[in-house]
C-alpha cells in the first residue's frame, strides 16, 4: 500500500457526511440493485434524506439497477426484474424488460 494512503487513511466516524448510508453499506452490486428495484419512494426518501443521491431520483437508480442485473444478474434476479415490469415508471419497465431479455440471451435461451 502507498505510504501516503496509509498515513491519511483512518476510520470515518459514523456521523461523517462521507460515511456510507445504511441503504448502501456492505452491499455488492447485485444485492444493491435488487434492493433499489424493490424500494418505494418513501423508503428512498428516508434512506437518502439530505444526500446528493436524491438528485438521481428513484426512477434513475431503478433504471441503473435493472442495467446492472442485465449485465451481471443470475437466475436469482429474475423475480425482482419480473416485478419491475409492473413499475409505475415506463423507464424502469423498459430496462427491466431489456435486462430479462439480456439474461435469457446470455443463458442461451
Amino acid at each position: 500500500m502507498c505510504p501516503w494512503n496509509v498515513r491519511f487513511s483512518k476510520e470515518l466516524p459514523n456521523d461523517s457526511p462521507y460515511a456510507p448510508r445504511e441503504a448502501l453499506a456492505g452491499k455488492d452490486a447485485r444485492t444493491l440493485a435488487r434492493a433499489l428495484l424493490g424500494m418505494t419512494q418513501a423508503e428512498f426518501s428516508a434512506a437518502f434524506k439530505g444526500s446528493p443521491m436524491k438528485r438521481a431520483k428513484l426512477r434513475g437508480l431503478k433504471r441503473n439497477a435493472a442495467v446492472v442485473l442485465g449485465n451481471v444478474g443470475t437466475a436469482d434476479d429474475v423475480g425482482v426484474l419480473t416485478r419491475a415490469l409492473d413499475d409505475e415508471e415506463p423507464l424502469v419497465r423498459e430496462h427491466a424488460a431489456w435486462a430479462l431479455a439480456r439474461m435469457r440471451h446470455r443463458a442461451g435461451e
